[in-house]
């Protein structure tokens, strides 16, 4: 017959305690491509695999004195790296080729007379090393993308890493040139930007710390900016106050970038403006999610419009940042005035 159920170079142990079956099954899976090597029961199998581990497909009969086909079988995918297996035998009833299969076998073949049983044999072979070969294939290519992805994340981490240390040299310029200039709205220029690059180290330091790093903890995050803000605003005369009480979530790096430049602003504006120099005050952060969005609100405990309008008024630089950033996150922000400031903005997360 055609030699067209060959599978490449394929070892086979079969392992059957009828030596004349397995010089049969030698000569005729031989025509067909295949090298067979027989083993006259489950314990001399055992004992070739030890010796010899390479070999493709295993092909175990049910019926052998001793160790029996299923114990043979459960040995054998005991075994690191075990090849599959596939079982054989005389008898037709569905009990055994069902337990074998729950035991591990890749595939049964019931023993017939004749050419067709090697058919058989021989198709069962081939069909099992094809699948064989694709879990194979698969599993290095699996392999290959968690290298890839773990080399990402590293480059990432390191890229993020890179990129706080950068931002705080920057910021270190910004206090820098703040303290060799003598005008005030100067200084208080360059201030609010040193908190906004700020805000966006935060980010990036969280970043590199966690093992995703694609979204952020912003629990962790507002937490950790809110500590920063507050040892930036208070004064031994005025202490500022600025309570986090955030929902766990996460959002993408971008989004929480967007959130922490709204915080920054929203927490200098209520520092200046909400409180006088000598004035202790409170700045609450508040974050919600209802697992698809989420709801930021910063308030203040202050006079209102009233009280910032007699403490002056700034650039307008902050508030086009704040209309900008909520712009990026798909929100408008909204303000109520009647005790105090209070800013909140609803987006996606």
């Amino acid at each position: 017959m055609p030699d067209d159920t060959a599978w490449p170079a394929a070892r086979i142990l079969f392992i059957d305690d009828d030596e004349g079956l397995r010089e049969l099954v030698r000569r005729a899976l031989g025509r067909r491509g295949y090298e067979i090597v027989g083993a006259g029961g489950g314990l001399e199998g055992l004992s070739r695999l030890d010796d010899d581990p390479s070999f493709d497909l295993v092909a175990v009969d049910h019926y052998m004195p001793g160790l029996d086909g299923l114990e043979t079988l459960e040995r054998i995918r005991e075994r690191p790296d075990a090849p599959p297996v596939v079982y054989v035998t005389g008898s037709d009833e569905s009990r055994v080729a069902v337990a074998a299969l729950k035991a591990g076998a890749a595939d049964y073949v019931v023993k017939a007379l004749g050419d067709d049983f090697f058919d058989l044999l021989a198709s069962s072979f081939r069909q099992v090393l094809d699948r064989a070969a694709l879990v194979r294939a698969r599993d290095e290519a699996e392999a290959l993308l968690r290298v890839s992805h773990e080399r990402l994340e590293a480059l990432l981490k390191e890229a993020n890493h890179r990129v706080a240390n950068s931002l705080a040299i920057v910021s270190a310029f910004v206090r820098m040139q703040a303290g060799e200039t003598d005008n005030a709205e100067t200084r208080a220029a360059l201030r609010d930007t040193q908190q906004r690059i700020g805000a966006i180290i935060q980010v990036h330091r969280r970043l590199y710390r966690s093992d995703d790093i694609g979204t952020v903890d912003m629990a962790d995050y507002l937490e950790a900016l809110a500590a920063e803000l507050e040892a930036t605003w208070s004064t031994p005369t005025s202490v500022r106050a600025i309570r986090v009480d955030c929902a766990p979530f996460r959002l993408a790096t971008d989004r929480a970038v967007s959130v922490g430049v709204i915080v920054a602003e929203l927490v200098g504006n209520a520092c200046k403006y909400a409180y006088g120099p000598e004035e202790a005050g409170e700045v609450r952060i508040r974050a919600e999610t209802d697992g698809t969005r989420f709801r930021l609100t910063v308030e203040d405990d202050g006079g209102g419009p009233a009280a910032a309008a007699g403490r002056g008024c700034g650039t307008g630089m902050g508030s086009k940042l704040i209309r900008a950033m909520a712009h990026a996150l798909g929100t408008e922000p909204q303000v109520e005035s009647e005790r105090g400031y209070k800013v909140m903005l609803d987006a996606v997360l």
